[in-house]
């Protein structure tokens, strides 16, 4: 299954592995298995289904389910029609769906009602008059199509140039550490890259996918332990809530089947990297620093990182170089404006609904970074979230992390709010766990940060401030601190 020129298409790749082992585990979904053959015949009926209601090859359909069974089975019917998936949240307000369906354009939306007479199917329809058989062999003209959120507050898809065909996705695999037969944790959102990425690349490779409907600490280890878990997906947000659990609680969990915790989609602090090292060994731990448009990646490992702590790899596909505001390449140790490029005549995507950031072939998506003398890459920030403070630069993630070090910081966000003196100053966000006042703040962060990037003002949220995929939204939440429309939108 791992030969990149395998031109069997993913939906009749699954179908072969439900063949060979139709009894084997495909995805486990609140505490019930679901075999392989029982995810192929589903999957077969909902695609004559969405046939029926006019998808074909290169279709787009949305796909708006939460984490469940159901979602992996639609994913696999697009790919079985030579469809296009293109996951979205099932959360989405009735403006940002009919937004995102203005830009996509779908055939057939699951999950949710478009509204305005389009095709749709609801997550519990039944489909028993479809036959279960196997369909035709189709390979679609784009394995996934994810959604972002644009700068004009207008959503864009992200659809890859990668056709679906098996070999492809699952040479993917030593990339991300996903090897055969896996029994993979998916922690995070499926409409979101990485959730969707390793775990579809894992069900392609053979691998039984135990999907979480929503992430929480103490139940990720039970699932560790009770299924015997290879393989976790995790993102900083996650490392640190578990990290937060009573020591009885975490460390009385049988961790010992977990040989990979990757971990990426926003900045570890250096103190949960740690400790998640110390726990569970640098050999297990692994960091990948790439965007949707995959035009380039870096990796590292827990034993490169405590060499190089702080960094997010070296360069392990395509190109990345750093370049100064005058398109200029800097120098080792010297922070600029991360630029990717693919190889010669090669695309790894195409936009719907933005434009690419692109000069002479490189591509940027917006991160400062800086690389050593031996070729690892450290991230600073986005350059859009960067704070001038009096003609001194403060990246928010650097003050996020000081600030998340403090044991009753739960999550923060750093943003700049106008200022006549200085022209921004530092605001915090934070979400607490107990009581700690500004001034215990202050302090902690004295022995942290010099004091042009401290905040000087300090704001509580009784709500967590990174999604569950580690995002968190500094635009948006400045924008309303300013009393202001958010010009960055929110897309899923």
């Amino acid at each position: 299954m791992n030969d990149a020129a395998d031109p069997v298409g993913l939906g009749p790749a699954f179908d072969r592995l439900a063949a060979e082992d139709p009894d084997a585990p495909a995805v486990t979904y609140q505490d019930r298995t679901h075999s392989r053959s029982a995810v192929a015949s589903r999957s077969n009926q909902m695609a004559r289904c969405l046939a029926d209601l006019g998808v074909g090859e290169g279709s787009m359909v949305t796909i708006g389910l939460p984490n469940s069974v159901g979602f992996y089975e639609a994913t696999l019917a697009c790919w079985k029609l030579g469809a296009i998936p293109q996951p979205i949240s099932w959360r989405l307000p009735a403006v940002e769906l009919a937004a995102l369906i203005d830009v996509a354009e779908p055939a057939v939306v699951i999950g949710l009602d478009p509204g305005g007479g389009r095709p749709w199917i609801g997550a519990d329809d039944r489909l028993d008059g479809y036959d279960d058989s196997p369909l035709p062999p189709a390979v679609s003209p784009s394995w996934k199509a994810m959604t972002s959120g644009g700068s004009t507050g207008r959503p864009k898809l992200i659809v890859a140039t990668t056709p679906g065909l098996a070999g492809p996705v699952a040479a993917a695999g030593p990339l991300l550490r996903v090897g055969e037969g896996e029994t993979f944790l998916c922690t995070g959102p499926l409409y979101h890259n990485g959730p969707f990425l390793f775990s579809m690349t894992s069900l392609i490779l053979g691998g039984h996918i135990v999907v979480m409907e929503r992430f929480d600490a103490s139940s990720s280890l039970q699932l560790v332990e009770r299924y015997g878990v290879t393989y976790m997906y995790l993102v900083p947000t996650m490392m640190s809530r578990i990290l937060r659990l009573p020591d009885e609680e975490r460390l009385g969990r049988d961790t010992s089947s977990l040989r990979t915790a990757y971990h990426l989609a926003a900045p570890c602090p250096p103190h949960v990297k740690h400790a998640w090292i110390d726990w569970l060994g640098p050999e297990v731990i692994a960091e990948l620093y790439a965007g949707t448009e995959g035009q380039s990646a870096t990796m590292i490992n827990g034993t490169e990182w405590l060499a190089h702590q702080g960094s997010v790899g070296r360069v392990v596909m395509s190109e990345m170089k750093i370049f100064g505001p005058e398109g200029v390449a800097l120098p080792a140790g010297e922070v600029g404006e991360i630029w990717m490029r693919p190889p010669p005549d090669q695309s790894t995507y195409r936009y719907i609904g933005a434009t690419a950031r692109e000069r002479d072939g490189w591509e940027s998506l917006g991160d400062m970074g800086w690389f050593d003398d031996d070729g690892y890459l450290y991230l600073t920030d986005r350059q859009a979230d960067m704070i001038l403070v009096g003609g001194a630069n403060v990246y928010p993630a650097e003050v996020e992390a000081a600030l998340d070090e403090h044991p009753a910081v739960l999550s923060s966000c750093v943003i700049g709010l106008p200022d006549e003196d200085y022209g921004n100053v530092v605001h915090a966000i934070v979400e607490t766990r107990g009581s700690v006042t500004d001034d215990e703040l202050r302090a902690h962060l004295s022995q942290r940060l010099v004091s042009y990037k401290r905040p000087r003002t300090f704001e509580r949220s009784s709500e967590p401030l990174r999604d569950d995929a580690g995002k968190v939204r500094r635009s948006a939440l400045r924008d309303a601190r300013l009393g202001q429309p958010s010009a960055s939108g929110s897309g899923p």
